[in-house]
């Protein structure tokens, strides 16, 4: 007994849920209708089909907000669904209206077809026109989003945009191409494989391969945003700028076309093809007009010629145009540079391409093969790329490393030294002129010390950097002491400096952070400083082509 008692108050209560449970559904379920009207004249035909309503004349319907405009239609008034013919028209509000010469309308998911010559025009909210041309639309009315697959165009005050796959939103004012994109604009064409533009913002983002062509340049991306008004834009995933013989990379590109400037963030390289030279870092300056370029944050410049590159490190890089055959690179703060023939260090560097002359200064010191150079100042001269001689103005001081504690030294007031080849084959000094010699024997031993003083100094050497030839004049003094007799004070001259623990060592070894020592002959700096590198030195390529 009880257990029919429970099961009848069971059986009540699923009957109430349920009742509910229909009365929800039927209140959530949208009811619509689509009206119509007007129409000059109206006709049924059961033989054909006894639910289509055959409309001809001025007809008009109505759905909600929406009315739709032809010469003739077929009106399926149980199914909410029409077919429109002639010259078509839909209009949404006084901003929305498509054109067409065919549509098919249903109006339970409120889906329009429109078919054949489709034009659709929005009004913005600054009173301005959007076109967009297709001959196969689709328009959801709930979604309010338009879509085109058969080939579409898009038309505003500022750009003109193609492609086969097509969306555009009225609401929001965003449209997006998928397909051959195409953006023409009276200052560039931007071709992509899939692109969003705000009509509102007149902004294109990026989202696949692209390319933007100009007058003034070329620019490759995958991923970004172009300010179509402004002509400014942001490049990410490893954008290039092309500007004449100029490429502009970097994880991130903050590119002004007007104006012909672009900054780069993150593992940055300007190329100058041109110039067989480019300039990396992590964060680079490049202006077309002027042609200046700037670079900081590891910043290194590779210059590459006669098949060897020059690697350069400073705090910060600059080249520099004056006019079409002048044009300085300048190098600031903590300078070094290695190639395989020659390496420096100093505190400031230029370069003059019209001369091909480089100054270094600020305690500068260079090497070749086994000779160091260090004055107040020195002066390079290249000739095709390569180093013909090099100027030492004041406080001249050449060392070489014959054995462990012996060095041959030549000091003066101005040295010049003359290469041949990647070696030093001659050098002159002019004005208290000292020499310190240790000659070998032909055993290879040091068995003598020989110290020259003088007014002016001639030096020839052989390939292997030993002395073939000396010349001194006017007046000349000196001295040989035994090597066993010599002290440790005749053993350097009063200004002696050897700096090979600064040098660089190869292309990695420019970012070398060094501490110059104060004392006349430099230690090995320690190893936490002579190891640590700027952080992207390892991005350093092995040359240029």
């Amino acid at each position: 007994m009880k257990y029919l008692r429970a099961c009848v108050i069971m059986a009540c209560l699923s009957g109430v849920f349920f009742a509910r449970a229909q009365e929800n559904t039927a209140d959530t379920v949208k009811k619509t209708r689509v009206y119509l009207e007007h129409a000059d004249t109206r006709s049924f035909n059961k033989n054909i089909d006894d639910q289509r309503q055959v409309l001809n004349g001025n007809v008009v319907f109505r759905h909600d907000s929406s009315f739709m405009y032809c010469d003739s239609a077929y009106f399926y008034e149980r199914d909410v669904s029409l077919e429109a013919f002639g010259t078509v028209r839909m209009e949404q509000g006084d901003t929305l209206f498509v054109y067409g010469d065919y549509l098919f309308y249903d109006g339970n998911i409120e889906l329009a077809r429109m078919r054949r010559n489709v034009r659709m025009v929005n009004v913005q909210q600054d009173s301005s026109i959007v076109t967009l041309y297709t001959d196969s639309l689709d328009y959801n009315r709930i979604t309010n989003i338009c879509y085109y697959f058969e080939g579409g165009r898009v038309v505003d005050v500022e750009n003109e945009l193609t492609s086969v796959y097509g969306q555009y939103s009225p609401g929001t004012k965003i449209a997006v191409f998928n397909d051959s994109v195409c953006l023409t604009n009276p200052n560039f064409v931007l071709y992509s494989d899939t692109l969003e533009y705000s009509t509102e913002t007149k902004i294109a983002t990026i989202l696949g391969p692209s390319v933007i062509e100009s007058d003034s340049g070329t620019v490759y991306s995958t991923r970004g945003w172009y300010d179509t008004q402004e002509n400014t834009s942001l490049l990410l995933d490893r954008s290039q700028v092309f500007s004449g013989e100029k490429i502009l990379t970097g994880d991130s590109l903050l590119y002004d076309r007007a104006n012909g400037v672009g900054t780069a963030f993150g593992n940055m390289t300007l190329r100058d093809t041109a110039q067989n030279m480019t300039l990396t870092g992590h964060y680079g300056y490049s202006e077309e007009k002027t042609e200046y370029a700037f670079a900081t944050d590891s910043a290194c410049a590779l210059e590459y010629s006669q098949g060897d590159t020059l690697f350069l490190h400073a705090d910060t890089l600059e080249l520099i145009t004056v006019d079409s055959t002048s044009r300085y690179m300048r190098a600031a703060g903590g300078v070094r540079f290695y190639r395989s023939d020659i390496q420096g260090i100093c505190d400031l560097m230029l370069f003059n391409t019209k001369d091909s002359v480089l100054h270094m200064y600020g305690k500068p010191v260079l090497w070749s093969e086994k000779q160091q150079l260090s004055g107040d100042s020195i002066i390079i001269y290249m000739a095709d790329t390569t180093v013909d001689h090099i100027h030492v103005p004041s406080s001249a001081l050449s060392v070489q490393q014959v054995d462990s504690g012996c060095f041959n030294q030549l000091g003066g007031n101005d040295l010049k030294a003359y290469f041949y080849g990647k070696n030093v084959e001659h050098l002159d000094v002019d004005g208290n002129a000292e020499t310190i010699y240790y000659p070998l024997q032909e055993n290879g031993t040091i068995e003598v010390f020989n110290y020259t003083q003088t007014s002016y100094f001639s030096l020839w050497m052989d390939e292997e950097g030993q002395m073939k030839k000396l010349k001194w004049w006017p007046y000349t003094t000196g001295k040989t002491v035994p090597l066993p007799d010599l002290t440790e004070e005749q053993k350097t001259l009063k200004k002696f400096a050897w700096h090979e623990a600064l040098r660089p060592v190869d292309r990695y070894d420019i970012f070398r952070f060094y501490r110059r020592k104060t004392t006349e002959t430099d230690a090995p700096p320690p190893e936490t400083d002579s190891t640590r590198a700027v952080d992207g030195m390892s991005s350093v390529p092995e040359t240029i082509n």
